[in-house]
């Protein structure tokens, strides 16, 4: 394996390499890097014109509902790290007394200069521990609008950055900040479409279909998830302790989805809609029948002191249609179609049977036949004729409703 050594710091150079830096870092090269590659080829950039960097870490904020932002740090003849944080962190006792929080809150930069002896609980975090630091410089990286960023500009030498040396790293600023929040704005342009929306439906998004109108046809395995007695749990319980309950019950029931390959496609109150598309009709069906049984048998294991949790679980397989609809400028992107209806109305089965996974004929036709055992024709609201729907055979019937 070969190692590339980073130069040897040479005294600064002068404005012409700091310039080469600014390009770099506005050009083609850098845009189509990622954040590793960024900060890699910029602390070698830096070393290279004769900066002192020993440790060089960017501290970037984002939009997302676990994560509070990512650390990336870099250092010569080291691999860079990259560490997520999450929302904890600003409450954690290093953060709160960082001046990497003063930095972020103040928009001002601050330089700080650690003894070898600082027992300041900051110096613990991770990209500077130990690493013996002369000075540390921190800009703040201030986006047209959200939240600030930080980079942390870190020298092991004896008296630290001079004058010229701190007036170079200032010089690079704007376009290392317009570089992070492209990456940053991409970042959660990707985050909130996956969040609200989903993975598969935030490409089409992406992808340019934002019309209304635009609606194609799609065979897909559907799965229609209810969490039984929720009225009940409304009426007898605190609001703040029902919504906790709920949280409790998706936290269940999507990982399942989420690791057999589907897309939750609407949370409608205490319902989940979640489709699996596959080339071949048996996969999209073997994923959603494991889906389902792993989603019950999490349910299986809660324990609530004043609640119990359970869900009805209808799966089938049909075609709809996946696109836009809605009004001008507001837009749903969503399922609709006979099919959506039909799974909707097996679900309702499961509470008024007491079993808590009901498959319609079509979906065991495709997968799980000789796995299911009939119960019968039953009359669905909206449909003339009578379905034929299935439960796993061997499987417990519990009053649900």
């Amino acid at each position: 394996m070969v190692v590339r050594t980073e130069s040897a710091v040479r005294p600064v150079t002068g404005a012409a390499a700091i310039l080469e830096i600014i390009e770099w870092l506005s050009g083609d090269e850098c845009h189509e890097l990622d954040d590793a590659g960024l900060i890699a080829g910029l602390g070698r950039r830096l070393r290279s014109a004769g900066l002192p960097i020993d440790r060089l870490s960017l501290h970037l904020r984002t939009l997302h509902p676990e994560i509070f932002g990512r650390s990336v740090a870099w250092a010569p003849n080291e691999p860079v790290e990259v560490h997520d944080r999450e929302h904890g962190l600003v409450v954690a006792a290093p953060f709160l007394g960082s001046p990497l929080r003063h930095v972020m809150e103040t928009r001002e930069p601050l330089s700080v200069r650690p003894g070898a002896d600082d027992g300041t609980a900051w110096t613990e975090i991770d990209v500077f521990r130990g690493r013996r630091l002369a000075e540390i410089f921190i800009v703040p990286l201030c986006n047209a609008d959200g939240p600030v960023s930080a980079a942390a500009f870190c020298t092991a030498r004896a008296g630290g950055f001079s004058i010229t040396a701190r007036a170079a790293l200032e010089r690079i600023v704007p376009a290392l900040r317009n570089a992070c929040e492209l990456r940053t704005l991409r970042q959660t342009e990707l985050t909130l479409l996956d969040t609200y929306i989903g993975a598969t439906t935030a490409q089409r998004i992406l992808a340019g279909r934002i019309r209304r109108g635009q609606v194609e046809s799609l065979e897909a395995a559907l799965m229609l998830c209810d969490l039984r007695g929720f009225t009940d749990l409304s009426n007898r319980l605190p609001e703040a302790r029902v919504l906790a309950l709920l949280d409790t019950y998706f936290d269940r029931v999507v990982p399942p989805i989420t690791a057999a390959g589907g897309e939750v496609l609407k949370f409608m109150g205490d319902a989940v809609l979640a489709f699996f598309h596959r080339d071949d009709a048996a996969a999209a069906c073997a994923a959603a029948l494991r889906a389902a049984n792993d989603a019950l048998d999490s349910l299986e294991r809660v324990v609530e002191p004043d609640a119990e949790l359970h869900a009805g679980i209808a799966l089938h397989y049909g075609v709809v249609s996946y696109g836009n609809i809605g009004s001008g400028r507001r837009l749903d992107f969503t399922v609709i179609g006979p099919d959506v209806n039909l799974v909707s109305r097996i679900q309702a089965v499961c509470g008024t049977t007491g079993h808590p996974l009901l498959m319609s004929r079509r979906f065991t036709e495709r997968h799980a036949s000789g796995q299911t055992t009939s119960i019968g024709h039953h009359t669905l609201k909206g449909f003339a004729e009578p379905q034929e729907l299935h439960a796993p055979r061997g499987s417990c019937r519990r009053r649900l409703a």
